[in-house]
């Protein structure tokens, strides 16, 4: 099956439609994913009964079981949202997980108690699992192949895009155990893209051939015979920066705030906006150098360049100010890369009637592992001295890993999407 190519005004349109579609999904998701820890001390501080004064232990458990519950959801959602855009389409499952997420995000503005927060952004997240996967299908289905790399790039920026415009609200407004609440509502914007979505974005074209032709069994395909050695890599490729992103850089912000004793509102936001401007950068590049290198020279550059610069980082730094700053900025660029290199690789690993869940499962599953990690926090904290440096310095050792396997995997550069 060819590829898309540019042609009447009406297929560009439709092309826009979908990109425009993407970008602005995955932005809000990346709004979801950056209020939470803008928020968690104030909103912590407020429903904790023990004591007036913050009990670091106290948020450091409910800030590990409410990740955790984040990423098991999401972890979830990418597998059944996945599926669900190989069985009902793109465009329908798309409008549901954004659906999800949003309305679920503001509905924590009336959480009284920290396990209401640890149920809601389950839920919520269910949806954010979802929409990257079927993004990506919907996008790189849609448009022609040597676009893919561009594209790739700009799906992997937006998130942090959307990163970057909640910490520039946390630097306007400053959050407090009043103000949390409001933040939170902000989360149930993008429900109204949903409308956006279903009345102007159209199905993939590609996927409605492929379905045609054969009936979709996804997650059966992705587990078989012929599959399952990609799906194990994408599994393992995905896992590895999302272990460090949400095992230890989600918690720089937490980390630059108990450096300076709580005593600067902004310093959370100021950590956040440096490293997601970073992360736009990241993204942007590694996916245009992957044009000319190939995809598993840039994935192992990659993991060297995160693995040196958050060493740097974890090892060297303890205080907060501007070389602190200069850091997480490239700590940013360096371990979100990947989000970038993710979109262009994994659809170039499944056919079209199993893509989403392929993409779905495989980009999430790391959230499993570190939600683990997220769950267990108190414990690895206490074992590491309470220091999130010396747990981060441990944590960025996995790179090491995909430095190695990246080399067993296939090369997919200059090959079209497979049908």
């Amino acid at each position: 099956m060819s590829s898309p190519q540019i042609g009447s005004g009406l297929n560009r349109r439709r092309q826009a439609m979908t990109l425009a579609a993407a970008f602005l999904g995955w932005m809000f998701d990346g709004m979801e994913m950056g209020i939470f820890p803008l928020v968690a001390r104030p909103a912590l501080q407020q429903m904790q009964t023990v004591s007036a004064i913050m009990d670091e232990g106290f948020v450091q458990r409910w800030m590990g079981i409410v990740t955790a519950a984040f990423l098991l959801g999401a972890a979830a959602g990418g597998l059944v949202f996945g599926w669900l855009g190989d069985r009902i389409g793109r465009v329908r499952a798309m409008t549901a997980s954004i659906l999800f997420y949003s309305v679920f995000t503001g509905a924590c503005y009336f959480a009284v108690e920290p396990w209401h927060l640890a149920v809601l952004r389950f839920i919520a997240a269910l949806g954010m699992g979802g929409e990257w996967a079927l993004g990506v299908a919907l996008v790189m289905e849609s448009w022609p192949e040597e676009k893919r790399p561009l594209l790739a790039g700009l799906i992997g920026a937006a998130a942090n895009v959307g990163y970057t415009l909640i910490a520039a609200l946390g630097l306007a407004i400053h959050i407090t155990t009043d103000s949390w609440r409001w933040v939170m509502m902000v989360g149930a914007a993008p429900a109204a893209l949903t409308f956006f979505i279903r009345i102007f974005v159209p199905e993939s074209e590609r996927w409605q051939a492929a379905v045609r032709e054969e009936v979709a069994h996804p997650i059966r395909e992705v587990f078989g015979s012929r599959l399952r050695s990609r799906t194990l890599f994408a599994i393992l490729f995905a896992s590895i920066p999302l272990m460090v992103t949400w095992g230890i850089v989600q918690w720089i912000p937490v980390w630059a705030d108990q450096m300076t004793d709580g005593k600067q509102p902004t310093v959370k936001a100021m950590c956040q906006f440096f490293q997601s401007t970073g992360a736009i950068v990241g993204c942007l590049i590694a996916p245009l150098l992957g044009i000319w290198m190939g995809r598993r020279v840039i994935y192992f550059g990659m993991c060297a360049a995160a693995l040196v610069v958050c060493s740097v980082l974890f090892r060297g730094l303890h205080e907060y100010g501007t070389t602190f700053l200069v850091l997480v900025f490239l700590v940013g660029g360096t371990s979100a890369a990947f989000y970038g290199w993710l979109p262009l690789y994994l659809p170039e690993l499944f056919p079209t009637r199993s893509r989403a869940t392929g993409q779905g499962l495989a980009f999430n599953f790391g959230r499993v592992l570190a939600a683990l990690g997220a769950w267990q926090m108190p414990t690895l904290m206490a074992f590491f001295d309470k220091s999130y440096p010396k747990a981060g310095a441990t944590l960025v050792l996995v790179y090491l890993v995909g430095m190695i396997f990246i080399w067993f995997a296939p090369e997919t550069k200059d090959k079209p999407l497979p049908d």
